[in-house]
Protein backbone atom coordinates (compact mmCIF):
# COMPACT_ATOMS: atom_id res chain seq x y z
CA UNK A 1 0.00 0.00 0.00
CA UNK A 2 1.57 3.39 -0.74
CA UNK A 3 2.06 5.72 1.81
CA UNK A 4 0.62 8.72 2.13
CA UNK A 5 2.38 12.43 1.81
CA UNK A 6 1.71 12.55 5.76
CA UNK A 7 2.82 9.32 6.66
CA UNK A 8 6.26 9.87 4.40
CA UNK A 9 6.70 13.49 5.72
CA UNK A 10 6.89 12.04 9.76
CA UNK A 11 9.10 9.25 8.40
CA UNK A 12 11.10 11.76 6.79
CA UNK A 13 14.29 12.47 8.58
CA UNK A 14 15.93 15.82 7.90
CA UNK A 15 19.45 15.45 6.43
CA UNK A 16 22.33 17.57 6.74
CA UNK A 17 22.03 20.76 4.50
CA UNK A 18 23.71 19.34 1.79
CA UNK A 19 23.56 15.55 1.91
CA UNK A 20 22.36 14.09 -0.98
CA UNK A 21 18.54 13.02 -1.21
CA UNK A 22 16.37 11.40 -4.16
CA UNK A 23 16.38 14.72 -6.03
CA UNK A 24 20.00 14.94 -6.50
CA UNK A 25 19.80 11.37 -8.08
CA UNK A 26 16.53 12.91 -10.58
CA UNK A 27 19.40 15.98 -10.97
CA UNK A 28 21.96 13.25 -12.43
CA UNK A 29 19.59 11.28 -14.28
CA UNK A 30 20.51 8.03 -11.95
CA UNK A 31 16.67 7.24 -11.72
CA UNK A 32 14.14 8.11 -14.03
CA UNK A 33 11.59 10.95 -14.44
CA UNK A 34 9.70 13.16 -16.58
CA UNK A 35 11.47 16.55 -17.27
CA UNK A 36 8.87 19.29 -18.27
CA UNK A 37 11.48 22.20 -17.64
CA UNK A 38 15.15 22.25 -17.28
CA UNK A 39 17.81 24.96 -17.30
CA UNK A 40 21.26 25.33 -16.32
CA UNK A 41 19.88 26.65 -12.42
CA UNK A 42 16.53 24.42 -12.10
CA UNK A 43 14.59 21.84 -13.21
CA UNK A 44 11.63 20.43 -13.35
CA UNK A 45 9.51 16.96 -13.14
CA UNK A 46 6.52 15.24 -12.53
CA UNK A 47 5.33 13.92 -9.03
CA UNK A 48 5.42 9.78 -9.11
CA UNK A 49 2.68 10.60 -6.39
CA UNK A 50 0.22 13.24 -7.86
CA UNK A 51 -2.21 15.39 -6.01
CA UNK A 52 -3.92 16.85 -9.18
CA UNK A 53 -4.37 15.83 -12.95
CA UNK A 54 -1.00 18.55 -13.43
CA UNK A 55 1.58 18.38 -10.32
CA UNK A 56 5.24 19.36 -10.97
CA UNK A 57 8.22 19.38 -8.49
CA UNK A 58 10.46 22.38 -9.23
CA UNK A 59 13.91 22.28 -7.87
CA UNK A 60 17.09 23.90 -7.65
CA UNK A 61 20.00 21.95 -9.05
CA UNK A 62 22.07 23.20 -6.60
CA UNK A 63 20.99 22.53 -3.04
CA UNK A 64 23.59 24.92 -1.32
CA UNK A 65 22.41 24.75 2.16
CA UNK A 66 18.67 25.57 0.88
CA UNK A 67 16.69 21.78 2.82
CA UNK A 68 14.01 23.77 3.22
CA UNK A 69 12.52 27.17 3.21
CA UNK A 70 13.52 27.89 6.63
CA UNK A 71 17.13 27.52 5.81
CA UNK A 72 16.88 29.77 3.58
CA UNK A 73 19.55 32.71 3.73
CA UNK A 74 19.59 36.14 2.03
CA UNK A 75 21.99 34.89 -0.80
CA UNK A 76 19.49 32.12 -1.85
CA UNK A 77 16.67 35.03 -2.86
CA UNK A 78 17.86 34.63 -6.52
CA UNK A 79 17.47 31.03 -6.70
CA UNK A 80 14.08 31.55 -4.38
CA UNK A 81 12.65 34.29 -7.17
CA UNK A 82 13.82 31.72 -10.05
CA UNK A 83 11.91 29.00 -8.12
CA UNK A 84 8.59 31.03 -8.58
CA UNK A 85 9.35 32.24 -11.64
CA UNK A 86 10.28 28.90 -13.38
CA UNK A 87 6.82 27.81 -11.48
CA UNK A 88 4.65 30.41 -13.42
CA UNK A 89 6.34 28.89 -16.74
CA UNK A 90 5.37 25.65 -16.42
CA UNK A 91 2.07 26.78 -15.27
CA UNK A 92 1.83 28.40 -18.64
CA UNK A 93 3.30 25.56 -20.55
CA UNK A 94 0.64 22.73 -19.07
CA UNK A 95 -1.83 25.38 -20.03
CA UNK A 96 -3.00 25.95 -16.02
CA UNK A 97 -4.72 29.18 -17.84
CA UNK A 98 -7.67 29.15 -14.76
CA UNK A 99 -5.46 29.04 -12.02
CA UNK A 100 -3.31 26.61 -9.83
CA UNK A 101 -1.58 26.31 -6.37
CA UNK A 102 1.86 26.83 -5.78
CA UNK A 103 3.04 25.18 -2.35
CA UNK A 104 6.66 24.70 -0.53
CA UNK A 105 6.52 22.31 2.63
CA UNK A 106 8.70 23.35 5.33
CA UNK A 107 9.48 20.56 7.76
CA UNK A 108 7.63 18.18 9.80
CA UNK A 109 4.60 19.91 10.25
CA UNK A 110 4.68 21.61 7.18
CA UNK A 111 4.45 17.83 4.95
CA UNK A 112 7.94 18.18 3.97
CA UNK A 113 9.19 14.93 2.90
CA UNK A 114 12.53 15.61 0.84
CA UNK A 115 15.10 17.69 2.39
CA UNK A 116 15.58 19.50 -1.02
CA UNK A 117 13.83 22.64 -1.11
CA UNK A 118 11.21 22.20 -3.74
CA UNK A 119 8.05 24.37 -5.05
CA UNK A 120 4.83 21.85 -6.22
CA UNK A 121 2.40 23.75 -9.53
CA UNK A 122 -0.74 21.97 -8.63
CA UNK A 123 -3.45 22.32 -11.02
CA UNK A 124 -5.89 20.42 -13.65
CA UNK A 125 -9.10 20.91 -11.28
CA UNK A 126 -10.68 23.13 -8.93
CA UNK A 127 -8.36 23.86 -5.07
CA UNK A 128 -10.09 23.56 -2.14
CA UNK A 129 -9.45 26.01 0.62
CA UNK A 130 -8.46 26.26 2.91
CA UNK A 131 -5.67 23.31 2.55
CA UNK A 132 -4.93 20.54 4.59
Amino acid sequence: MAQSEKEAALAAVPVDDDAPTIFDKIIKKEIPSTIVYEDDKVLAFRDISPQAPTHIQVIPKVKDGLSGLSKAEERHVEILGRLLYVAKLVAKQEKLDDGYRVVINDGKDGCQSVYHIHVHVIGGRQMNWPPG
